[in-house]
């Protein structure tokens, strides 16, 4: 079984179909990237399965669990977490505790425990914080430790947000453009990140992007949008060489192979 299933997915809004049918699967220990030209729906999607939408129809699970069923905050706490296409870190915190605020959906102590700070609540502080640490070393981050979140280049950004997805300790991570506005240095950077917390942290992904050298480089699977609805599904090289693919980005059947 899928580790994640999109089953006939369709949003609208008053009227205006962002997804329509929408089905794929994406296996778990993969990398999956969702593509397709702007306002394909790909936003849309990740949406719908973080919970920031409710689709109008279909079905979302994931490791056998209803997605749909469970409210959009909870839903961290059964191993999904993403970032945004638009930095949405606070700004004003540092990076180490905007990296703690991944932590939060694992963290059982109380109020009264968290105001005392002693015994279970310090010990699991503690923990906490070991486990940041792990995630500021691995992204590079040390320099930054201290520093506001929002003082920081847009590229160090772009890494804080993804390190608080992965101190969250997800199974599955929704990454929505995550290379977006980055200079070629830091895009090689990001991509082997990537990489390393699929194959060393064990994580899934379902990634948005627009790079197409990334997206051929990266994914196991790439799935195309065009207009809300599945245009292509498969193995990359088979569906970048799909002539309904090239039309949908290039607008021409005669257009050239997408990739490098």
């Amino acid at each position: 079984m899928a580790f994640l299933e999109i089953d006939n997915v369709t949003l609208t809004f008053r009227g205006i179909a962002a997804l329509t049918g929408v089905s794929f699967t994406v296996d778990k220990g993969g990398i999956v990237s969702l593509i397709g030209p702007n306002g394909a729906g790909k936003t849309s999607m990740l949406n719908c399965i973080s919970g920031r939408y409710t689709p109008d129809s279909g079905s979302i699970h994931l490791g056998g669990r209803d997605l749909l069923a469970v409210p959009a905050h909870a839903r961290t706490s059964l191993g999904l977490s993403r970032t945004f296409q638009n930095i949405a870190l606070f700004k004003g915190l540092s990076v180490l505790d905007n990296l703690m605020v991944g932590r939060h959906a694992r963290m059982s102590y109380g109020l009264l425990a968290s105001i005392l700070y002693f015994g279970p609540a310090r010990r699991a502080e503690d923990a906490h914080r070991r486990r940041v640490e792990d995630v500021i070393d691995f992204l590079r981050l040390s320099p930054y430790r201290h520093h506001p979140a929002g003082k920081l280049p847009y590229g160090v950004q772009k890494r804080v947000e993804l390190g608080r997805a992965m101190a969250a300790e997800s199974d599955l991570i929704l990454l929505d453009e995550p290379m977006a506005g980055m200079n070629l240095e830091e895009t090689e950077d990001m991509a082997r990140y990537i990489l390393d917390i699929n194959e060393e942290w064990g994580m899934t992904v379902l990634l948005v992007e627009h790079d197409m050298g990334v997206v051929m480089d990266i994914s196991s699977k790439v799935v195309v949008l065009d207009f809300g609805r599945v245009l292509a599904e498969g193995p990359p090289e088979a569906v970048m060489a799909d002539p309904a693919v090239v039309a949908a980005y290039l607008g021409g059947e005669d257009a050239v192979f997408l990739g490098r």
